[in-house]
């Protein structure tokens, strides 16, 4: 494990129009860059100075022009090693780093998949987003999910792209195959939080955190359904977890109720691509965001991978060979 070190040093003095305001709100509006939580360690960490006094509390009140001045030093451990893992990358500059997640891919080291990750080759691949917490990872997708991820590569974009998502202002859309024939689209809102006996699981449970997916058909089959859904919040298997309470379990998903189940009459090729389909048809094909320094509003696509388009044009097959009745 190794640590990096990066010095801040800042300058400003305070706008008339925070007369009044506590230290820490003011420098909230001050520094943008950075969270109100590092802001108020600073102060407490005597790294904050107040017309070349150092600042005693947070609470300590403004009465404008006073000159502040910051000098800390950002420490980051660095727990993992760069790998050369190909990255499939959708769009680059100095801050940040938009990539396309192929499946059986970690995000993040964990138990039982200490290397060989997300974050081990954006390790390699641009060293310096060693220096920013979690490697500039803001976001996540599952190990057997595909498509677009945004990662900060430094604290400035890390800091704002952590805001946008709080904010819900990232849009994320995603498509998916699911076991079942809806009716219309729809939204699904129920919190999620730890299964309460399979603890490796999420469920819809009352104790869980706020949770809202929005669905739309986007075209109807014998037996499943192709959708396409936008995500207001960020949960920990959100969709997975969502569409299978509503009944209409992800194709490949085995934790949450996406067994195979073919329709009457299915060929022997749609039951053997069912059943070889060993993941979560599930794809984030579409973010936007505010670059979290330009200010430009950013948007990406990223293709359906190899496996879903073929999963997709197998099950057309089968509704153009049995039409659309009984299942």
């Amino acid at each position: 494990m190794s640590t990096h070190s990066e010095k801040i040093h800042l300058q400003a003095s305070v706008p008339q129009d925070l007369f009044g305001k506590r230290l820490d709100q003011a420098l909230a509006e001050m520094f943008p860059d950075y969270s109100r939580s590092r802001l108020k360690e600073w102060i407490l960490s005597d790294c904050v100075k107040v017309n070349e006094q150092i600042a005693n509390t947070p609470r300590e009140k403004l009465v404008g022009e006073e000159l502040v001045e910051i000098n800390a030093v950002i420490e980051v451990q660095v727990r993992h090693e760069g790998q050369n893992i190909k990255l499939d990358i959708v769009y680059e500059d100095d801050d940040i780093l938009v990539i396309n997640k192929p499946a059986n891919l970690v995000v993040h080291p964990g138990a039982g998949n200490s290397s060989g990750t997300i974050l081990n080759a954006l390790l390699n691949h641009a060293p310096q987003i060693a220096n920013v917490p979690r490697a500039g990872i803001v976001h996540r997708l599952d190990k057997d999910t595909t498509g677009l991820m945004v990662v900060a590569k430094n604290i400035i974009a890390q800091t704002h792209l952590v805001e946008q998502l709080q904010a819900r202002e990232v849009s994320r859309e995603y498509e998916a195959i699911v076991y079942g024939t809806m009716v219309a689209g729809g939204t699904v809102d129920a919190p999620i939080g730890r299964h309460p006996t399979k603890r490796v699981n999420m469920a819809v449970v009352e104790s869980g955190k706020p949770a809202v997916t929005h669905y739309r058909v986007k075209e109807k089959f014998r037996a499943h359904t192709y959708v396409r859904l936008k995500l207001e919040s960020g949960r920990t298997h959100q969709i997975r977890v969502h569409m299978s309470h509503i009944r209409y379990p992800l194709v490949g998903d085995i934790s949450y109720g996406g067994r195979p189940r073919p329709p009457k009459s299915a060929s022997p090729e749609f039951i053997e691509t069912l059943r070889a389909f060993r993941r979560q048809a599930l794809h984030a094909v579409q973010l936007e965001l505010v670059h979290p320094v330009t200010g430009d509003w950013m948007s990406w696509q990223a293709p359906l991978p190899d496996d879903f388009v073929h999963l997709l044009s197998v099950i057309r097959e089968d509704k153009t060979i049995n039409g659309s009745g009984d299942v």
